[in-house]
């Protein structure tokens, strides 16, 4: 019996020696996977980082190629369109010039013609006055003839 009693505290020692050994182990993987973890997700993390820069670089030169293409669309488009609109203005001008002809309004050219002519005849009226008031006083100078 004695045999017995002895080999259990063994026995027991023993397993919890290994049991111990074992945790400990277990304690040390841990703390290096948590090493190796950190260690490899800063590598990890530069590596996305890199990989990020040369995805912006493709991907910028990419938009801009489309940003150059779009704005040269739209400045065709847009010399079209203001060709086109300066058609259209160019018609709707001759339409109206040719209803307001119709309907007796003068044009331009003949209001500027008729303000010279005008501006002339006020000249010619101004003068005409002016030498009259001269004949006039010239003849209350002059003694009356009877």
């Amino acid at each position: 019996m004695s045999d017995k009693n002895d080999e259990k505290p063994d026995s027991e020692a023993q397993r919890a020696s290994k049991i111990k050994d074992s945790a400990r182990q277990i304690w040390l993987a841990g703390l290096g996977a948590y090493t190796k973890a950190e260690e490899d997700a800063g590598r990890f993390f530069d590596r996305l980082v890199h990989e990020g820069e040369e995805i912006e670089s493709k991907t910028r030169s990419v938009v801009e190629k489309q940003v150059k293409s779009v704005e040269h669309r739209v400045d065709d488009v847009r010399g079209r369109a203001t060709g086109t609109w300066d058609k259209l203005e160019h018609m709707f001008d001759e339409r109206v010039s040719g209803a307001l002809r119709r309907l007796g309004f003068p044009r331009q050219g003949d209001m500027d013609a008729m303000e010279k002519r005008i501006a002339g005849l006020e000249k010619e009226v101004k003068q005409l006055k002016s030498a009259r008031r001269k004949e006039d006083a010239s003849s209350k100078n002059k003694p009356a003839q009877k």
